[in-house]
């Protein structure tokens, strides 16, 4: 094993689509700084709160962050390092902490091919094993070529499509779509890739001791339900979950948690067509399965407005649901549920609001304590108020980083 994973030819994954998977829409929708605002609802701030980097320098572009807990008790994080949101090469990176949170360790790459590693979900397993689901994009001339006018600087995309149409660029598109590495140290080495399913926070251990994965990049407008009985073996299709019955919504990116009842819930992501991240319509829907994952209700809206969902079992058994919320105030949000099927919105939990734009989200959390929990999300760490220039986005700005919230809920103040 090693803790860097950057061969140059391994086999392809079997059914990666080639077909590039961002439409022009997307960038167009992700880097507006909002029109719409939505402070009709009162929200409720956490009853402590403190804001933290995990890794931020100036210069680069950190996205899409995973947080678990390893075996020793360390906190773990992987996310993206890139150039921009569709730069063509990212790499996926790990930084952790020792102390619960308080400090963290200088970053160590953990995944690095040639083409853009941009997703890398957790899983950890009750014997310490740790999964890391990563989704790695062969960018191309066409894919750049058909981004709308104000997507980025001309001399940014013509270097980019310089780029993409390297010999080495091009020989590294066969490793495009899933894969997984494994861990058997707490994080810090990794196996070499396995085919895999993405699960951009990654699946579960079932009571049962096998693994369940919820996938939708490489579906049909579907989501795809997966098992597999060890991390090595391969996974087998258990269901699938249709798309929302309105053709104006998209679902994907879902997380899926086993509740002690052996209930499975799944939170998804509902995404506007034609692309918008501030419609009305993105709210988060949920299924869930009472018989191991074999068959699910027909998806719902639940009223959360903001995604993706991370889903987090606390120790009192209620369920927390982070997401992030991309029309103004931009940050994040948090839900917690009694029972992981019914979600009050009046009682969401504002933990950021001071974002300038909507590049940002993908929040995951973890307990400290009985009282406190650590979320981590991704957003550009400047003062509240700060004005960014994104069609196109300035070079030179503040770009994203892992920022996080150590925070207690709301009734549940410290003594």
């Amino acid at each position: 094993m090693t803790g860097l994973y950057s061969a140059e030819a391994p086999p392809a994954a079997p059914g990666a689509n080639p077909a590039y998977y961002i439409a022009a829409a997307l960038m167009f929708g992700l880097l507006t700084t909002g029109w719409m605002r939505n402070d009709t609802d009162a929200r409720r701030e956490a009853a402590e709160s403190h804001h933290i980097t995990l890794y931020g320098p100036e210069g680069v572009y950190c996205a899409w962050p995973s947080l678990v807990r390893a075996a020793n008790g360390d906190l773990l994080v992987l996310f993206s390092r890139t150039e921009e949101h569709l730069g063509p090469d990212g790499a996926i990176l790990s930084v952790r902490s020792t102390d619960n949170g308080i400090t963290w360790l200088s970053p160590d790459t953990v995944f690095d091919t040639a083409i853009d590693d941009r997703e890398s979900g957790l899983t950890v397993l009750r014997d310490g094993t740790i999964l890391a689901h990563v989704w790695s994009t062969c960018h191309t001339r066409a894919s750049y070529a058909a981004l709308p006018p104000e997507s980025y600087e001309q001399s940014m995309l013509a270097r980019w499509s310089m780029h993409v149409s390297g010999e080495r660029y091009l020989s590294a598109c066969s490793r495009q779509g899933a894969w997984h590495i494994i861990s058997h140290d707490d994080g810090k080495s990794w196996s070499t890739p396995l085919p895999g399913k993405d699960a951009v926070h990654g699946g579960i251990q079932l009571h049962d001791g096998s693994l369940l994965i919820a996938s939708y990049r490489e579906e049909k407008r579907s989501i795809g339900v997966y098992h597999s009985v060890h991390p090595e073996s391969v996974h087998t299709r258990l269901a699938t979950i249709a798309g929302a019955p309105s053709d104006g919504v998209r679902l994907g990116e879902p997380h899926i948690l086993q509740l002690r009842s052996g209930r499975i819930i799944m939170m998804i992501r509902a995404t506007a067509v034609p692309y918008d991240d501030t419609d009305p319509r993105c709210v988060l829907w949920e299924s869930y399965s009472d018989d191991s994952g074999r068959t699910w209700v027909p998806p719902f809206a639940t009223g959360l407005w903001g995604f993706p969902p991370h889903l987090l079992l606390l120790s009192d058994g209620s369920v927390l649901c982070t997401y992030g919320h991309r029309r103004e105030p931009f940050g994040q949000r948090a839900c917690i549920s009694n029972d992981g099927v019914t979600w009050d919105p009046s009682s969401e939990v504002v933990l950021r609001d001071d974002a300038p734009n909507g590049d940002l989200g993908y929040p995951a959390s973890v307990e400290l304590d009985s009282l406190r929990i650590l979320t981590v999300y991704y957003q550009p760490e400047v003062p509240a108020g700060t004005v960014q220039m994104m069609h196109p986005p300035d070079p030179g700005r503040r770009k994203p980083g892992i920022l996080g919230t150590i925070w207690t809920r709301p009734g549940h103040n410290r003594k």
